[in-house]
């Protein structure tokens, strides 16, 4: 509960032990709240006040989305229409849910329908945030890389409407000998500030080509994606590596995909594009990843050789609000528009699928659909599906 005043507080915290919730933290301003997750572990929804005199929300949206330890938020106040949606758009671009905006002081019957709402949608359980764990030192990424302890992993994309089978997205794991399995946030950061990304990228690769030479012997055609970093972009050795590591698989590059955050994309230099338009000429498709979440201009798509956009898992989480829905179709057009394929990522349950199909989306990548998992397994799911 942020709101600036005591007594109005002690008011609402009334009200909300009145409908069963028992466990609440209370805050005067932003900085005060933010002290409290952290503490706490995390929250299940913040109850904002938007008179508050020292508070700038958006601010205080874009900081308790960070911390990973708040999944929604329900503002109190009188706003014009226009303010209401900037702060719902800014509550999904940054990850969390917004239930709504009630009146000042709250009432009994719009907060219970917030409660409700929260409930019908996450259930009873308390947000539990992964425990921020060390960064990793640079000398135990290198020991992890000669190791061989980085593996890549495979995600499967589907179409929706019938669920074939349409390839895979590469995705590096470190098997860590004490730490366990590590995924890309609790690493990635460190490879980059270390400048590692080009030999781990060098390894995925290696093992995703590998891959794809064996699946190839036994008949069974994948297509593989890649993710590339802006920093990979500008180096002079890129696409010969990749010319030249196709050529020792004997593999056409059409079967590889290289996917690029769009917020990657804004500040290209020439080399950057020079990489970009020597994959495409050697048959190899580029996504822009993350789709929704940049800035990048229709201007720039029109002038950068992409032949694919992904869009960001965000929209599809919230995919119940009508500006989630918004973003999809117009997504949607935009890449037919352009002669780009668009792949949904995120897709978790059926109802989000079935939604998807209704718009008219055809490509998409989700746990509902297929789990992330190592190369046997991989091997093993196609098997089965071939059955």
């Amino acid at each position: 509960m942020l709101d600036d005043y005591a007594f109005t507080r002690r008011i609402h915290v009334m009200m909300l032990r009145r409908l069963g919730v028992t466990d609440i933290l209370q805050a005067t301003d932003a900085r005060q709240a933010l002290r409290e997750l952290e503490t706490s572990g995390g929250v299940d929804i913040v109850l904002c006040d938007l008179a508050g005199r020292d508070l700038d929300h958006l601010e205080f949206l874009q900081q308790a989305a960070r911390t990973g330890m708040v999944r929604a938020v329900a503002l109190c106040g009188t706003l014009q229409p226009t303010v209401s949606r900037a702060l719902e758009r800014t509550a999904l671009l940054v990850g969390l849910e917004l239930l709504g905006v009630m009146s000042q002081p709250m009432q009994m019957r719009p907060l219970h329908r917030i409660i409700q709402q929260y409930r019908q949608r996450w259930g009873e359980s308390k947000v539990e945030p992964e425990k921020s764990k060390q960064a990793p030192c640079a000398y135990d990424i290198r020991r992890g890389l000669a190791q061989g302890e980085f593996q890549t992993w495979y995600q499967p994309k589907l179409t929706l409407r019938e669920g074939t089978f349409t390839g895979v997205e590469a995705l590096v794991r470190w098997e860590h000998p004490t730490r366990g399995l590590l995924l890309p946030r609790d690493f990635l950061a460190e490879v980059l500030a270390h400048n590692l990304i080009d030999e781990m990228f060098e390894q995925v690769l290696e093992q995703g080509l590998s891959f794809l030479s064996d699946v190839r012997r036994q008949n069974t055609n994948v297509d593989i994606a890649f993710n590339l970093h802006a920093s990979q972009l500008a180096s002079d050795d890129l696409a010969d590596y990749i010319q030249y590591a196709l050529k020792r698989y004997e593999l056409p590059g059409s079967l590889l995909i290289f996917e690029v955050a769009e917020s990657d994309l804004l500040d290209l230099d020439p080399k950057a594009r020079d990489n970009l338009l020597r994959l495409r000429m050697l048959g190899c498709g580029l996504a822009i990843d993350d789709f929704g979440l940049g800035a990048s201009s229709l201007q720039l798509l029109c002038h950068l050789p992409f032949s694919q956009i992904k869009l960001d898992k965000k929209f599809v989480n919230t995919l119940h609000h009508p500006f989630s829905k918004t973003m999809v179709t117009s997504t949607l057009a935009l890449a037919q528009s352009l002669n780009m394929s668009l792949v949904i990522e995120g897709i978790g349950s059926k109802w989000v699928r079935d939604s998807l199909v209704q718009m008219g989306c055809e490509e998409g990548q989700g746990f509902f659909l297929g789990r992330p998992m190592y190369a046997k397994g991989l091997r093993n799911w196609l098997r089965e599906r071939l059955q």
